[in-house]
C-alpha cells in the first residue's frame, strides 16, 4: 500500500477548524481539494475593489501551484482541474486566466456553473490533481 502524505505549503495553510484536507501526494500523485480566492476575495470586498473571475483565478491557479510545489512539483505537474463557476458568463474571463498562467500547456478541466460558493463574494472555485512524474510541457 502507497502511503498518504499531507502537503504543507504556507501559502495555502490547512485551517485548524477545517474538516478537509488541503491535499495530499500519494506515491506520483497530487490530489487537491477545491481552491477559492478567500481571503483575498473577501479583502478586496471589504476595501470596495471586488476582485473579477480573471483575478480569482490567478490568485487559485497560485494556491494550486504552491500546493504541487511543497509536493515537489510545479505547475506543468497539474493535468486536471474542475472549475466552478457561480457565473458562466464568467468562463472567458476563466479561460484567459488559465491560458496567461499554464501558456500553451493547459490541464484537462472541466467547467460547471454553480449555484454559490461559501462566501458571496466568490466567483470561481477549482480543484485539481497533479502527477509529479508528468510534464505536460514534453506533451
Amino acid at each position: 500500500m502507497t502511503a498518504a502524505e499531507k502537503i504543507h505549503a504556507p501559502q495555502v495553510p490547512d485551517l485548524p477548524t477545517a474538516s478537509w484536507t488541503n491535499g495530499y501526494r500519494i506515491g506520483h500523485e497530487v490530489v487537491m481539494s477545491g481552491m477559492t480566492g478567500h481571503p483575498a476575495t473577501r479583502e478586496a470586498a471589504a476595501r470596495g475593489e471586488a476582485l473579477g473571475a480573471y483575478e480569482q483565478t490567478l490568485v487559485v491557479l497560485q494556491k494550486l501551484e504552491a500546493l504541487v510545489v511543497a509536493a515537489g512539483g510545479h505547475r506543468h505537474n497539474l493535468i486536471k482541474t474542475v472549475v466552478y463557476l457561480t457565473d458562466i458568463a464568467d468562463k472567458d474571463d476563466v479561460g484567459r486566466a488559465r491560458r496567461d498562467f499554464f501558456g500553451a500547456h493547459t490541464p484537462c478541466s472541466t467547467l460547471v456553473a454553480v449555484q454559490a460558493l461559501v462566501f458571496p463574494e466568490l466567483r470561481v472555485e477549482i480543484d485539481a490533481w497533479a502527477r509529479l512524474d508528468v510534464d505536460l510541457r514534453e506533451a
